[in-house]
This record gives structure tokens, sequence and C-alpha cells, in this order.
């Protein structure tokens, strides 16, 4: 297998001594994964809305203020 990288990525790869093959592998694993897990997403919220129906605009609404809340104010798990 043969990948194109633009000259500048090329250079700027070869600049830190970074292991062009190694990454590239581990960007292979990573979208695959998250394909993967948005696959899994989508099959689980396909069951949940099967059992339980679509989700009212009032309850997308609440749902959506809580997360913009969450994303202003993470949750610290550590502790």
């Amino acid at each position: 297998m043969q990948v194109y990288l633009p000259d500048d990525l090329y250079r700027e790869l070869k600049e830190r001594g970074l292991p062009a093959s190694e990454l590239l592998q581990q960007a292979v694993r990573a979208e695959l994964r998250r394909q993967s897990l948005l696959a899994e997403t989508d099959a689980y919220l396909s069951e949940l809305i099967d059992e339980v129906g679509e989700p009212t605009p009032d309850e997308m609404a609440r749902a959506e203020a809580i997360a913009r809340r969450l994303a202003l104010h993470p949750v610290d798990r550590a502790g």
C-alpha cells in the first residue's frame, strides 16, 4: 500500500523524526474504532427508540440544555 502525504506534512513528519508507518497504523485503528462506536451508538439509539418511542420536542430541548451545561462545566470523576 502506498500513502500520499502533502509535501508540508511529509517535511514536518521527517523534521520531528516521527515513524510514519506507526502513526498511520494508529490513525487507522483509531478511525476504525470511532466508526464502530458510532455504529454501536446508532444501533443502541434505534433499539431505545423502538422501546420507548421518539423523544418529544420538550424532551429534546431539556437534553440539549443539560448537554450544554455539562460541556461548560465538566464533572470531575477522578475524585
